[in-house]
C-alpha cells in the first residue's frame, strides 16, 4: 500500500494565515510531490458541531468558505479528494466501535483535550461529543488508512491517541488498521503563527487574523497595525526580534528574492534583524516590507478565489465527488473492521454453515 494523507479543518470561519503556513501551503506541496497515492482533505463539520451544536447555520455557511480557501490555495480536485465529514456515516460507526478501546481517564489526560476544554470554558459541562472527539479523529484517520497526518505540534497528542487505538484494535482483533505518522511543519515559525496583536493564537473571536480572502487594503491595514516591540519607541532605540510579531511573520514568509525586490539594502533577514536589534531601523519600514511580502503571497490566492466564486454549484460538485470517493474507501475499511470484530453476520457464510450443522445434529 502506498502513502496516504488525511488532514482537514473545522468549518467555523474563513481560513487565515495561521492555517496557511501551518498546513495549507504544505498540503499543496505534498499534493504536487507525487509521493502520495491518495490525499483526503476533510471539512470536519461533524466535529465542528461538537461545540457549535446550537449554531448549525454557522457550520453550514462555512462549508463553502473553507472549500473556496482550499481551492484558491491550489488544492486540486484531480489530485486531492475534498470531502465533507458528516456525509460519510461509516465514520460515525467506526467511532462507536473505537469507544470501547479508550477509557474516560485516558481522554481526560489528553493534553489537547484539556487545553481545548479550558479554552472553551466547558469545565464540568463538557458535551460528550466534544469530549470524545479524539476518538472521532481516530476514526477519520483510520477510515482512509492514512499513513501520514500533517499537524501542528499541539495536535501530536491526538495522533498518539489514534496510534494507541490502532495498536489495541490490531492486537485484539486483526491487523486491519494502519498506524499513522505525524508530519510537522518544516519551518519553526509555521508551527504556531501568532495573531496580529501578538497573542499566541490567531483567532476570529479575538479579531487578530489576516484571512486568505482579505482584500489587499485589509491586509495592509492589519500589517501596519501589528504588534512589534513595545520598548522600541524611537527609531534609534535597540529593538527586540524575539516575540516581535512582524519578524515572526517574516520568518514564516520572507525569501531571499523578496529582499532583492523590496528591500535591496539588506542581504537577507538575518541582516535586517541585526540592524533592528542594534537600533536605527523603524517599525514602519519593516511593516511595509512585510506587507509587500504578504501581498505577493496572497494575490494569486485572491485571484483564484475570485474565479471559483463565479460558479459556486461547481464547488459543491467538487465536494460531492470527493465525498463519494472518500465514502467508498471508508466503507471498505468498515467492512474489514466488522469482519475482524466478527459482527459481519450476513456475510459470514462459514458462520451460517456452522449453525446449520449445529442445529442439524441437536
Amino acid at each position: 500500500m502506498g502513502k496516504i494523507i488525511l488532514t482537514g479543518d473545522r468549518p467555523t470561519g474563513r481560513l487565515h494565515l495561521g492555517h496557511y503556513v501551518g498546513s495549507l501551503r504544505r498540503r499543496v506541496e505534498l499534493q504536487n510531490s507525487g509521493e502520495y497515492e491518495k490525499i483526503f482533505i476533510m471539512i470536519a463539520d461533524a466535529q465542528a458541531l461538537t461545540d457549535n451544536f446550537e449554531n448549525p447555520e454557522k457550520v453550514r455557511q462555512n462549508i463553502v468558505e473553507v472549500a473556496l480557501d482550499y481551492l484558491s490555495c491550489g488544492l486540486d480536485p484531480a489530485k486531492s479528494n475534498l470531502l465533507i465529514q458528516s456525509q460519510i456515516p461509516e465514520l460515525t460507526e467506526l467511532t462507536f466501535y473505537y469507544m470501547n478501546l479508550v477509557t474516560v481517564s485516558r481522554l481526560q489526560r489528553n493534553p489537547t483535550v484539556k487545553s481545548e476544554i479550558q479554552l472553551r470554558n466547558f469545565e464540568t459541562s463538557i458535551p460528550v461529543g466534544f469530549f470524545t472527539y479524539p476518538i472521532s479523529q481516530a476514526s477519520d484517520i483510520t477510515a482512509f488508512k492514512a499513513t501520514t497526518v500533517p499537524v501542528g505540534d499541539d495536535q501530536l497528542p491526538m495522533i498518539e491517541q489514534t496510534r494507541e487505538i490502532v495498536r489495541k484494535f490490531n492486537s485484539i482483533y486483526a491487523e486491519v488498521l494502519v498506524e499513522p505518522d505525524a508530519l510537522l511543519p518544516d519551518n519553526a515559525a509555521c508551527m504556531r503563527l501568532p495573531g496580529t496583536d501578538g497573542k499566541q493564537k490567531m483567532s476570529k473571536s479575538l479579531g487578530n487574523c489576516i484571512y486568505l480572502a482579505d482584500s489587499a487594503d485589509e491586509v495592509k491595514k492589519k500589517v501596519m497595525a501589528m504588534y512589534t516591540d513595545p520598548l522600541h519607541i524611537q527609531v534609534s532605540d535597540p529593538g527586540h526580534v524575539e516575540g516581535n510579531t512582524v519578524f515572526t511573520y517574516l520568518d514564516a514568509f520572507s525569501r531571499p528574492e523578496h529582499f532583492e525586490r523590496y528591500l535591496p539594502d539588506y542581504a537577507g533577514l538575518d541582516e535586517l534583524k541585526a540592524h533592528y536589534e542594534r537600533g536605527g531601523l523603524g517599525d514602519v519600514k519593516i511593516k511595509k516590507f512585510l506587507n509587500n511580502v504578504l501581498q505577493e503571497e496572497l494575490e494569486p490566492i485572491r485571484k483564484r478565489r475570485a474565479e471559483y466564486e463565479k460558479d459556486i454549484p461547481a464547488v459543491y460538485e467538487i465536494l460531492r465527488k470527493g465525498t463519494e470517493k472518500a465514502r467508498e474507501a471508508a466503507a471498505e475499511t468498515l467492512s474489514e473492521v466488522k469482519a475482524a470484530m466478527k459482527i459481519d453476520y450476513f456475510k459470514d457464510s462459514a458462520l451460517i454453515a456452522e449453525q446449520v450443522e449445529k442445529y442439524k445434529n441437536s
